[in-house]
């Protein structure tokens, strides 16, 4: 049997751990161990309470299939013990494959297990993640993602997501689309996690008139906002100004002008009576195939997708 070791610094986000644990135990495959960072036998989560029968960390020897590491407020704190730390690479070296579900990807970073390699986090924290570990190359949109045996994915839920294709890579199509259908979820998610984040979060920009400039900018979205008409606002050259919105904003004039449409297309959506047509109009697109367009780059839906999973009845 192939076995699965989960484990996370407590408290753990519940549903890393619950996730991942219902996904595998819906294959006989699977021999599966929730194992606690200390001798106490339980696990403790974010919501109060320990999911109890959890093993030893001391207790976990011989070879492991894959190695799962539960993100939530433990990870999340960048405060862990040595000694689980040096646990966690030593169970590392002995996995075939290594997973992180969610901010766990903080613990395989502090154990090494992430330098010079793409990984993703929850939206929320990619930026920090990047900073903590200038090695990581942190990406923010895919759900989940693999580099080589290592294995990183989105925020919370994302961990099933990361878990059947596991089971569809350990077992093939049909035993996954089965899990899948048994817990009433997607086998393979429509998009990226940027259609459920607050998307601009961590681009706002630091000086006062950036700041300023993307006020006007929200407050005239269907009007002219080519790059040389902002860099005229700011008394700036094109190019100087395409610099400055990189530097400031980790994105091209375009592209900040892009998201902030689809943000504003998302909201109107999400909260309004308006048609497509008319939504397209007031964001400044020019047309629904533009829109269309801007949605698949960016949230790699399109709005007509993200209306029926998104739009308030």
């Amino acid at each position: 049997m192939r076995r699965i070791v989960i484990s996370g610094p407590p408290p753990v986000q519940i549903l890393d751990v619950t996730g991942p644990l219902e996904v595998f135990s819906n294959v006989p495959d699977y021999q599966i161990f929730v194992v606690a960072p200390d001798s106490l036998g339980e696990l403790q989560t974010n919501r109060g309470v320990a999911i109890a029968g959890a093993v030893s960390r001391d207790a976990v020897s011989g070879t492991i299939d894959t190695l799962v590491i539960a993100g939530g407020p433990g990870a999340e704190s960048g405060e862990y013990t040595t000694e689980y730390i040096e646990w966690i690479a030593n169970m590392a070296s002995r996995s075939r494959r290594i997973a992180s579900i969610c901010t766990g990807a903080f613990v395989l970073a502090a154990a090494g297990l992430l330098d010079g390699k793409r990984a993703v986090t929850h939206w929320r924290f990619c930026e920090k993640l990047a900073k903590d570990f200038p090695g990581v190359k942190v990406e923010s949109d895919p759900i989940f993602l693999r580099d080589d045996r290592t294995y990183t994915s989105a925020g919370i839920t994302a961990g099933l997501d990361l878990s059947l294709a596991l089971v569809e890579e350990d077992h093939g199509h049909e035993v996954a689309l089965a899990v899948a259908r048994q817990l009433v979820m997607f086998l393979v998610r429509p998009g990226g996690q940027a259609q459920y984040s607050q998307i601009l979060s961590s681009q706002a920009a630091k000086s006062n008139p950036l700041c300023e400039l993307q006020v006007y900018m929200l407050e005239h979205l269907n009007g002219d906002l080519s790059v040389e008409t902002l860099a005229d606002r700011m008394r700036m050259s094109p190019r100087h100004f395409s610099r400055v919105c990189i530097r400031e904003m980790k994105m091209s004039p375009g592209q900040f002008v892009e998201r902030l449409r689809v943000e504003a297309a998302q909201r109107m959506i999400d909260g309004s009576a308006m048609g497509l047509k008319e939504i397209a109009d007031q964001c400044g697109f020019g047309s629904t195939d533009s829109m269309r367009r801007a949605f698949q780059h960016v949230l790699k839906v399109t709005p007509g997708e993200y209306t029926k999973r998104f739009k308030r009845s």
